[in-house]
């Protein structure tokens, strides 16, 4: 309860699995869900689904089943700015950052990376997930 409640504050996405009403060690999920501190999740598909993660994964023909679809290059020569590309090699180096750490590691102004994000999501170089965190596409 209190890592949910820490999560939200931080404007972070929680989510939880009802249990049955009757039993006892279900009642922190479902509190969480009835007082709208956590989305009602059924099944993982809509985990994947309310975090953004259906571009990450194609159905197998053969099998039949979700994998992991590889990350194909995007456009080689997009012209970036100096603010773009230090976003973009921080970016490099982890899988996704909150928008407060790439502030941080930068050095550059919250507007100068707002606006360096906002011409990267345009030009579709990253994409941006829950909880103001960004990854490139």
């Amino acid at each position: 309860m209190i890592t949910a409640d820490l999560a939200n504050g931080y404007n972070r996405d929680v989510f939880a699995i009802p249990g049955r009403i009757s039993d006892l060690k279900s009642s922190g999920c479902n509190y969480l869900i009835s007082t709208n501190k956590a989305q009602l999740l059924h099944h993982a598909e809509e985990l994947i689904q309310c975090m953004g993660w259906e571009d990450d994964f194609v159905m197998d023909p053969a099998s039949g089943k979700k994998k992991v679809r590889a990350r194909v290059q995007k456009e080689l020569f997009i012209e970036l700015n100096k603010d773009e590309k230090a976003i973009v090699a921080i970016l490099q180096e982890a899988e996704a950052v909150l928008i407060d750490d790439l502030v941080f590691q930068s050095g550059l102004s919250n507007g100068a990376v707002a606006a360096a994000i906002l011409r990267l999501e345009l030009e579709n170089v990253i994409v941006s997930l829950p909880g103001k965190i960004y990854r490139l596409s």
